[in-house]
């Protein structure tokens, strides 16, 4: 089809930042795909009085790169400035009072909601010349909770304590919710894909998909709603992992929480450990677009000299071993 190069582009984007007690690192490779097709979100400190608030996310693409690039652009804003999570104003000291659990849950809700609805109104989706869609998982990261937002399937995972005690649901077409939806939207799941061609049965975009008269947005082949999940911060949380399919195809939750927590002992780098991890990936088999954003929290693994000294040791050996000695 076409679809794969006869070589892996290994060239990355690298990006890094801290703030808000956070620091975050990400990787992002086009791997042996024809086109780079994945997009990310990473913004310490948000507007409208949110300062000491962030929002991480990856963007995975799929039929072009529209979707995925509208997402990273645009997405954030839909969600954290419409007034469903914007909470309300308190008019008689004139100051904004901070968002509820329940302003932010709905406002991710009617934020995916409402841009999937102004992409459609774009010149190239209504002429139907642009069919592509993208998966989208978030992370909203508030003083006292992370809100995890999920549609498609890319996946944010959480690490506690050395444990993974949280990850969001992957929407496949298989799963019996959404194989119900399709269904009753007069679609089916063939070779378990949406009629028999798209892999995932959420997503922004996709709008060939999205046409059902009588049938509301959440209700069609493909839904653009966000599955939405919220966790307590704790002071043993150490990281959050963001990534696309690419990575996750090849490794399970708790490899890639075991290969973060080594590698943490070893460099504070989280830019390093993420290129290890998209590197860990190809060569493991992986022939996706790989994208992965890291956030560590002041719970995170420090530097071991134990471990340092282990991983030089480890690099003599290799080292003396290829030189024949």
């Amino acid at each position: 089809m076409g679809a794969f190069l006869d070589k892996p582009k290994t060239e990355k984007h690298n990006e890094a930042g801290m703030g808000n007690g956070l620091h975050f690192g990400l990787s992002s490779m086009q791997g042996w795909r024809v086109e780079m097709e994945d997009a990310h979100t990473a913004v310490i400190g948000l507007p409208h009085g949110l300062t000491d608030w962030s929002f991480f996310a990856v963007y995975d693409g799929h039929a072009g790169a529209k979707v995925s690039a509208c997402c990273a652009a645009q997405l954030m804003e839909h969600i954290i400035a419409n007034e469903d999570f914007r909470g309300k104003l308190d008019v008689s000291q004139g100051t904004e009072i901070l968002p509820s659990i329940m302003d932010v849950q709905k406002g991710i809700k009617t934020g995916f909601l409402k841009f999937d609805d102004c992409m459609r109104t774009m010149p190239e989706m209504v002429s139907g010349e642009d069919k592509s869609g993208s998966t989208a998982v978030c992370a909203i990261v508030s003083p006292t909770h992370i809100f995890f937002a999920n549609c498609g399937d890319s996946r944010a995972v959480l690490c506690r304590d050395g444990k993974c005690p949280f990850s969001t649901t992957d929407h496949k077409p298989v799963n019996p919710i959404e194989k119900e939806r399709i269904q009753n939207a007069g679609g089916s799941v063939m070779i378990q894909r949406v009629n028999g061609s798209l892999a995932v049965s959420r997503a922004l975009g996709d709008f060939e998909y999205k046409n059902v008269e009588g049938k509301g947005p959440c209700e069609q082949l493909v839904s653009p709603e966000p599955e939405i999940f919220t966790e307590c911060r704790n002071e043993k949380d150490e990281f959050l992992v963001l990534a696309c399919d690419g990575i996750w195809d090849v490794m399970s939750n708790e490899e890639l929480c075991d290969f973060v927590r080594s590698r943490m002992l070893i460099t504070e780098s989280l830019e390093d450990i993420c290129n290890q991890v998209v590197d860990t990936c190809l060569y493991k088999g992986s022939r996706d677009n790989m994208s992965i954003v890291l956030i560590a929290f002041p719970g995170a693994p420090k530097l071991s000299d134990e471990a340092i000294r282990k991983e030089r040791e480890l690099d003599t050996r290799l080292e003396n071993k290829i030189k024949g000695e």
